[in-house]
């Protein structure tokens, strides 16, 4: 019997290659069966053949990490920071000097159209998981031995540290999960608990409802996670069901609601009438409309995005434990989105 050996996620036997071909049955795309000339060779999948030809399969969560984080994009993040500094000049020139066919400088131009949600969000890679006969085993991504410029997915041939975060009542057979988030969950709970506070996320996400949402997006398009790696942005939907647990019953958590919900909780159909009514111009009165149609459409914004909040526990359950017998207990004020506003 040969034994595996990991390190950092990877196996170290050579005996490692003995992983299950994987179909990962994903409604957003069918990788695995795509001709060979829809999939051109990027340095990010020259650099990721090599990776893998030295340390083997790679987990999702890996892979995410070199596609959203590598070298060209960081570069870019730091050309995008100085012109920022200097002003945004509206004139910009990206000069590379040296020999070659200005590659670099390719890839650098390729991630323009990403470096917003670089600059803005946390990245956040996930594990996937996958129910098998012999239990929970954890889909990597290796080299397809019939392609050798080309990805496939494959499942783990033993256990991984990922199936830890599976609850034992389960009952969906694919499951992603975000260590990292985990513990930026635990340690908002723990400032919110001891200091006060409230922490307020908004996103695409479910609550412990959804499987594969993995994907990728290239020109506001759906595209092929393993295909052209570099290319695409890659994303996942939040599990609002593992935040939840995350928070370890430190502070209250509310929601998920839908985005529509949250807004008109809030108040938006008031604050669009108000702006209607100041607004004589007939082109910022259709801009204002289809704004609120992106937000509030049920088939746009509306309820693909979601809302959730943590909150000290006794914001919503009152003070009672710090108070004496002899004061009357508050009680706690409705928490603005998560239940209608009282309009004056």
């Amino acid at each position: 019997m040969s034994v595996l050996a990991q390190a950092g996620g990877r196996w170290r036997s050579a005996a490692a290659r003995a992983v299950i071909p994987c179909l990962w049955r994903g409604k957003y795309f069918c990788s695995g069966k795509e001709p060979v000339e829809n999939n051109p060779v990027t340095p990010m999948l020259r650099h990721l053949l090599y990776k893998i030809k030295s340390t083997g399969p790679i987990t999702v969560a890996e892979y995410m990490k070199e596609v959203l984080t590598n070298p060209a994009k960081l570069l870019g993040v730091w050309f995008i920071s100085e012109w920022m500094a200097s002003g945004k000049s509206a004139a910009f020139q990206l000069v590379e000097l040296g020999p070659g066919r200005g590659t670099l400088t390719g890839d650098i131009l390729r991630v323009f159209s990403q470096l917003g949600s670089v600059l803005k969000n946390c990245d956040m890679s996930i594990h996937l998981v996958e129910k098998t006969p012999q239990g929970w085993r954890e889909v990597f991504i290796d080299i397809d031995p019939q392609v050798s410029d080309k990805l496939r997915f494959v499942l783990a041939p033993c256990a991984t540290p990922a199936e830890v975060f599976i609850q034992h009542d389960e009952t969906r057979d694919h499951v992603e999960v975000c260590p990292e988030a985990g513990v930026i969950i635990q340690e908002l709970a723990q400032r919110i608990a001891l200091t006060g506070g409230a922490a307020l996320i908004a996103d695409y996400g479910h609550d412990g409802t959804k499987t594969d949402t993995f994907r990728g997006f290239c020109g506001h398009k759906l595209h092929d996670v393993l295909i052209a790696p570099g290319t695409a942005d890659l994303t996942a939907d939040v599990d609002f069901s593992y935040l939840r647990r995350m928070a370890q019953g430190r502070v209250a958590s509310l929601g998920p609601i839908k985005q529509q919900t949250f807004l008109k909780n809030m108040g938006i159909d008031v604050r669009l009438k108000v702006l209607l009514d100041k607004s004589a111009e007939p082109s910022l009165r259709q801009q204002l409309l289809q704004g609120y149609d992106m937000l509030m459409n049920p088939k746009k914004m509306g309820e693909r995005f979601n809302f959730f909040a943590l909150l000290p526990q006794e914001r919503l359950h009152g003070r009672s434990h710090q108070m004496n017998a002899r004061q009357s207990e508050p009680s706690p004020s409705p928490v603005a989105g998560f239940s209608e506003l009282a309009w004056q």
